[in-house]
Parts: C-alpha cells; structure tokens; sequence
C-alpha cells in the first residue's frame, strides 16, 4: 500500500537512462543525415581525448517548489500530490548527487539524495525505518556487463521500478507534478536483482528477480518477479512490466499471504523533433488470503510542444479508479488535469509553472474550516537546477 495521505505529496534526474526497460519520455530531436555524396575531411578524425575521471561520472541536481492550493486545507497539505506536499510556503524538495561508473565489465551506480522526496519514498520501508542512512539512497546497485553476453547488462541492489510513464526527478518529466498513476498505481523502487538484454537492434526485454514493494530488505525478499519489455524505434517507443509477488505488510514469518499483480504500459509518438505525445496505463490487483481482493487501474495520456529553444508547452489529463481505497484510502474515481509552461535557460536551469484540477466523486479534498470538496485547484513554481553530467 502507499504512503498514507496525510503525508504524501519532484525531480527526475537528467538521469534516469538506468531504467533501460522504461522509455524516457523527453525525447531527443531527430539528427540530420549527412548527403550520401557528402565531401569526406581530408585527415582522418583525431581519437577522442581520454576521459577526464577515467570513466567515472558525476552529476547532481537541486529542486524546489512553492505551491498555491486555491481550498485552503489544514496545516496547507495538498491531497495526493506526493512530491510537492506543502503549499503557501516555500520548499525544498529534493538534492541528489549522482555517481556512475558503467564504461566496462564491472561498474557501480548510487544515487545519494536529500529532501522531503527522499523521505516520502522511503516511508513504508521497514529497512529504512530501522536504519536511518537507507533513506538517503534512492538508488544503489553494482553492475556486470559480461564479455560475449550480447549486450546483456546485470544489475543488483536497489533502483527504481520500471514500471510508469514518469520517474522521480521532476526534471525529466513534462510536467512537474506527478500523475494519479505514478503517485498511487505504482512501486517507487525495488531491491534485488535485474536484467536487460537486446534481442534486437529494436527489442529489449528483462527479468527481475526483487523484493516486495518500495523495501530494501523485510518484505518478502526476492519473492517478487517482474518482466520487462521495450520496442524503440524513431518515431515511438512502446514498453510494458508486469511484476507478480508477495507484497502484503507487515510481512509476518510463517503467515500465508496474497500476491500482488501489476501491469503497466506505455507508448510515447513522436511525430515531429518538436511535438511528442505518451499514453501510460496501469492495472493493479492485491489478492488476499482470505480470498478478496483490492483493485485499481487506470490511464493517462500527455502532450509536450517545443515552442522555442528556451520555452515549452505539456499538458496532461487522466483518470484513476482506486475500487477498494487500497491506494489512496477512498473506494474513489480520480481524475486530473495539468497544464505546464516550462522555461530552460540553459542545461543546468529548469523553471515550470504550472496549473493543475484534481476531481474525485467524492467528498475527498480538505478545504479548512468549510466542508470538503469534490475538486482541488492548484498553481505551482518549481524551479530545478542541473550539474553535470562531469566526465
């Protein structure tokens, strides 16, 4: 289950490309081709210079954010959006510094964070509860590229599920806040083992062998399996998951337990360099020992349009249906819209305003002193700064 509501609320990192099964959904423009009868240089090109730290790479980031909710809400939390959880105030919500080393056999990747994004990932980790230091880590994991193993790349420790449209570092996403279907349908991340292999130039797909959801070790260790798969071509990219294990918490020894099925989709169209479009859904079921079962499941779909070099247009909209209140506490059906006006002055400075309605047919969204409401409008600036990558 996910964190509780009242303390749920941004930033993907510019690097996210570990989560080979999952399509980025910042899609680079299409390269020219040279003419076939292009004059060739007279020398040869010179080799590239050694890298600077020998293979190492370094990056970081610093997010922050100030949110307006128009219901006024106690204590000004606002309800379901997990990353951007305050509003009227400033905040800080995510610092990460990033190491990689992945250019041969053997390498290393970590993602060393600090905020309150950090602190709600890990909030029903029973291994980061107990140890304090885990919640600075939202990635951590050894990786083994085998000699003669056709590009096949072998990861083990902790990282972020496959799974969703969008990813945690805000940055890298279109919007800034999170979808329904990222914040409530989805795990954050899993610990155990993973793989990618290419069968083609096209297809790659993958096996997890993991733990239970959002836990580095205490829930159900490596009894969770999940399968990856990712078709990439010029103009789409289409990837699917589906992970399947025991899930329920608190894990008791000896107790029999349900299995948890989830399956989530993804196709992103790119039409133009300028113009891109994803459609994300997901179907999630916890099966109980005592033979009932919670349900939710969902789709959304997003549009993103570069304007100039400097400013950009996304929009998204989606609907969510949590049928047993198993996410989000409420047997409710959600549904959201955002619309985002991004400015890029450079590589290292992001600025998205953003206006966002989230719906429900429930009496769900907390406005103060007055009754609740079915809806909840909110206007938010974050502000994003990149380092890096340093090679």
């Amino acid at each position: 289950m996910r964190i509780p509501l009242c303390i749920l609320a941004l930033v993907v990192s510019a690097y996210a490309a570990d989560e080979a099964p999952k399509p980025t959904v910042e899609m680079p423009e299409q390269a020219q081709a040279a003419p076939a009868d292009a004059p060739k240089p007279a020398d040869a090109t010179p080799p590239a210079p050694p890298a600077k730290y020998g293979g190492w790479v370094f990056s970081g980031l610093a997010d922050a954010y100030v949110t307006r909710n128009g219901n006024g809400p106690t204590a000004d939390l606002n309800s379901l959006q997990n990353f951007n959880l305050h509003s009227v105030q400033p905040r800080f919500t995510f610092g990460k510094f990033t190491v990689d080393k992945s250019d041969g056999v053997v390498g290393i990747h970590a993602d060393i964070g600090v905020g309150e994004t950090m602190r709600l990932i890990h909030a029903t980790d029973v291994a980061a509860i107990d140890h304090k230091a885990l919640r600075y880590f939202e990635q951590m994991y050894l990786i083994l590229k085998p000699k003669n193993a056709h590009g096949t790349e072998i990861d083990f420790g902790q990282f972020v599920t496959s799974a969703g449209a969008e990813v945690i570092e805000s940055s890298s996403n279109w919007n800034y806040t999170r979808s329904l279907l990222f914040a409530w349908a989805i795990p954050y991340y899993h610990f155990g083992l993973k793989t990618a292999t290419p069968v083609t130039k096209e297809l790659t797909v993958g096996f997890q062998l993991v733990n239970g959801w959002n836990t580095v070790w205490g829930n159900h260790n490596l009894q969770n399996a999940g399968f990856t798969l990712a078709y990439t071509k010029p103009k789409y990219v289409y990837s699917a998951n589906y992970y399947v294990g025991k899930s329920d918490l608190p894990p008791v020894p000896g107790a029999k337990v349900g299995v948890r099925n989830l399956f989530d989709t993804t196709i992103v169209l790119n039409p133009t360099s300028k113009f891109s479009i994803y459609v994300n859904a997901d179907y999630g079921r916890n099966n109980f020992v005592s033979g009932s079962s919670a349900i939710w499941y969902g789709a959304a779909t997003a549009a993103r349009f570069q304007i100039t070099k400097i400013f950009a247009v996304a929009g998204r909209t989606e609907f969510f249906k949590d049928k047993s209140g198993f996410s989000t506490g409420v047997a409710q059906n959600l549904k959201e819209g955002t619309a985002t006006l991004e400015g890029k002055l450079n590589d290292h400075l992001v600025a998205r305003l953003e206006f966002r309605h989230d719906a429900s047919d429930h009496y769900f969204f907390d406005r103060g002193k007055l009754a609740p409401s079915r809806s909840m409008n909110t206007l938010t600036l974050g502000v994003v700064a990149l380092l890096g990558p340093l090679k």
